[in-house]
């Protein structure tokens, strides 16, 4: 079941198309990635879904039916622009946007503390915004965001600034989101985190949605054939009329690494008897691109 749909969108800014035609398909209780260079219409298409702007043209579809502006309620959006009030109490800004959601004092305050105490914050609730790291700002802004409890969380780069061990932290509490059958949209540049949090994703480049689909589906679908061998051999050349070509070789402590690229008609199977014509197979493992390789390489065509 999708949550979230954006059928047909069109954005045009005087001689600038933002969006062209881009439709997505958002999965309940999933991670989305929605990916892309800077300038490729992602941010716009944010501003439309949380009705900050409008479309030109197109629909934008919540839980099956045309969006309101009290589904904005619905919605937790955290900016990639940070948008925090420097001078306001670390406790006071988060109940202020808690309020601002139309959550009760008391609740906002219970989940406020929740929230603090999850995040190792409990001690700051009197320090000034601007007293904060960037890190522990990031961390209140993304409190802010979830305070309400929205069925539908956008986060645009929210793990910029972050040390290794707060990108854990927060990518944890995406996955307990998740869980608990919130559906989130990640824009990031970081294809790690895509793909270890992402189940599906969108690809928008000049305008357009070029590449969507699962990241699984989507990794396996730009595999090249090539094979990482480790082998009980000194040396290896490919039997004669081998259905693979050898791209390198090297020693190692316990063999020889070898790389190969099967013919496009070949199989596994078949690859692993021609090798095991000329020597022991120690390991045998198949390349398959990461997000960052199928970014990059879709963004140049």
């Amino acid at each position: 079941m999708y949550y979230l749909q954006t059928k047909d969108v069109v954005k045009q800014y005087a001689a600038h198309c933002a969006l062209d035609g881009v439709s997505i398909d958002v999965p309940k209780a999933s991670v989305f990635g929605l990916l892309g260079p800077n300038g490729a219409g992602k941010t716009t298409l944010i501003r439309i879904i949380t009705r900050i702007t409008a479309p030109d043209s197109g629909d934008v579809m919540l839980n099956g039916q045309a969006m309101t502006k009290e589904d904005v309620y619905k919605i937790g959006y955290l900016p990639e622009e940070r948008g925090l009030y420097k001078k306001m109490k670390v406790e006071e800004q988060v109940l202020f946007f808690a309020r601002l959601r139309g959550m009760d004092a008391a609740l906002a305050r219970a989940e406020t503390d929740k929230w603090f105490q999850k995040f190792d914050i409990a001690n700051w609730y009197n320090k000034k915004v601007e007293e904060l790291s960037k890190g522990m700002q990031q961390k209140l802004q993304f409190i802010a965001t979830v305070i309400h409890n929205p069925d539908l969380l956008i986060f645009d780069e929210p793990f910029s600034g972050f040390d290794p061990v707060n990108v854990e932290l927060l990518k944890n509490e995406i996955l307990k989101l998740k869980a608990e059958g919130k559906t989130i949209i990640l824009s990031t540049h970081n294809m790690e985190s895509v793909e270890s949090i992402c189940d599906n994703i969108t690809l928008i480049n000049r305008s357009k949605a070029v590449l969507q689909g699962s990241v699984a589906e989507i990794r396996n679908s730009h595999k090249s054939g090539i094979f990482q061998l480790k082998l009980h051999a000194d040396t290896f050349s490919p039997p004669a009329l081998a259905p693979f070509a050898l791209l390198s070789s090297a020693p190692s402590y316990d063999g020889l690494e070898v790389r190969i690229q099967k013919n496009a008609d070949t199989t596994p199977a078949e690859l692993i008897r021609y090798v095991l014509q000329t020597t022991d197979i120690l390991s045998f493992e198949e390349e398959i691109p990461s997000m960052s390789d199928i970014f990059i390489q879709t963004v140049k065509n």
